[in-house]
């Protein structure tokens, strides 16, 4: 933010260095502030977002004319606006992370050993958090938010084509750090455009403990391939629903079509729909119907359009297809099976979903298929922090290992032993 914005061009490895250093003495003031400052932090960041919401607009259609101009697509821009609802979910999203527990400190079995110690675990904050996304603006706030009630300094760098929505935001959140007595640094963004700053900010060791990419598949392929900092990360959204043969008709139409069409720029939309072979003659031309009403395009196997005319032949790639746009794949398949296999080969490992009224093969596919959110008789659309309760999230992790699913405040935080003794040596 302003402490590190340069005022003329500089080597943009020393300004990305900088502020990391800076970052670094801010997360440590951090993990020594008590919850108060921090919830302060929050809720007057919440304020100014509200109150800026002209400013905010105004900065963020300015980005959406220079991406209209570029031919930036339609994806991209509604992941760019920022409509006064959205301005709402930031405060609103921040408010709620401010009502959370706070996990720094939180302590969980303290056990007496036979030695006479007690041995513990003490939640801590991971230190500095680097988050390299594209387009959306939102994510900046929801960051900054998350990252501050965790205890953590973060460095933001947002995507050039929204960098005067990114401005705007961090102008809010800078106020409110200031406001509740806490370091500026807490929370920068990266004032350059040069990609060599996301080269740096990769590499940063010394200054940063963990990387949150969010965006496209070849960025997020291109951060994997050079960072040397670990990362919370998911490289796409290949989301499936699978409807069973007793599922109830119109419970599927509603959660299909919702998990379709809500949005279809995000990373839990539906990308894929599997039908029962039983279901599928009498619910795949509702769906087409439904769909045909929403300008969705439906490409199915040969079962499936054996069943209902006007559907595109899917081609073998359009089962790995992230397609963010009004396009839905779908495919007849032999029961529940057929289903996970299909799943198994195809996914992403981010979100799948059952509608079925059978008990034990609802508990099948919780047990059986590996993403990280599994859903029964829902829309993949609620895989999402904020519906979740996590106030906001700071992505989405198909990784195994530290964070799964969407990453909020538990995520953002790692786990120390502790160990209490009374003079205790050990014989």
């Amino acid at each position: 933010m302003s402490a590190n914005q340069p005022a003329v061009r500089q080597d943009v490895t020393d300004y990305m260095h900088g502020l990391g250093q800076a970052a670094r003495e801010a997360g440590r003031h951090l993990a020594a502030t008590e919850s108060g400052p921090r919830n302060a932090a929050l809720s007057a960041i919440a304020r100014r977002l509200r109150a800026d919401e002209t400013a905010l607009r105004e900065a963020n259609e300015a980005d959406l004319a220079a991406g209209r101009e570029q031919g930036l697509d339609a994806a991209l821009l509604d992941r760019l606006a920022l409509t006064e609802a959205r301005i709402e979910a930031m405060a609103t999203g921040l408010e709620q992370i401010a009502a959370l527990p706070d996990p720094v400190g939180a302590v969980s079995h303290l056990d007496p050993m036979p030695s006479g110690i007690r041995v513990g675990r003490m939640r801590v904050p991971l230190g500095v958090v680097g988050i390299i996304y594209e387009s959306r603006p939102n994510v900046t706030a929801d960051a900054a938010g998350l990252c501050l009630k965790s205890g953590n300094a973060c460095i933001l760098r947002g995507g050039s084509e929204s960098l005067r929505s990114n401005r705007a935001i961090a102008a809010c959140i800078a106020e409110g750090l200031a406001e509740a007595g806490l370091p500026e640094t807490a929370v920068q963004v990266v004032e350059t455009t040069d990609r060599a700053a996301v080269g740096a900010l990769i590499t940063m060791d010394e200054h940063v403990d963990v990387l949150v990419p969010r965006g496209g598949k070849g960025l997020i392929e291109r951060i994997m391939q050079d960072a040397t900092v670990p990362m919370i990360k998911h490289l796409d959204g290949v989301c499936h629903c699978f409807v069973d043969a007793g599922a109830d008709a119109d419970m599927a139409e509603r959660i299909v079509v919702n998990a379709k069409t809500q949005r279809y720029g995000t990373c839990n939309t539906l990308e894929t729909l599997l039908l029962d072979a039983a279901i599928a003659p009498s619910l795949l031309p509702r769906l087409k119907s439904a769909f045909d009403a929403h300008g969705v395009e439906l490409r199915g196997c040969e079962r499936s359009r054996a069943l209902v005319d006007g559907l595109t032949p899917a081609e073998p790639a359009d089962w790995d297809a992230e397609y963010l746009a009004p396009i839905l794949a779908v495919r007849v398949v032999d029961g529940i099976d057929a289903a996970m296999a299909h799943i198994e080969r195809h996914s992403s490992g981010h979100t799948e979903a059952i509608v079925t009224r059978d008990h034990a093969r609802a508990q099948r596919f919780l047990r059986e298929v590996d993403s990280s959110s599994v859903m029964v008789n829902a829309s993949t659309r609620f895989a999402d922090g904020f519906e979740y309760g996590l106030g906001a999230e700071i992505g989405i992790s198909t990784d195994k290992l530290h964070a799964r699913g969407p990453v909020g405040l538990e995520g953002l935080t790692t786990q120390k032993y502790i160990v209490l003794g009374e003079g205790h040596i050990r014989e």
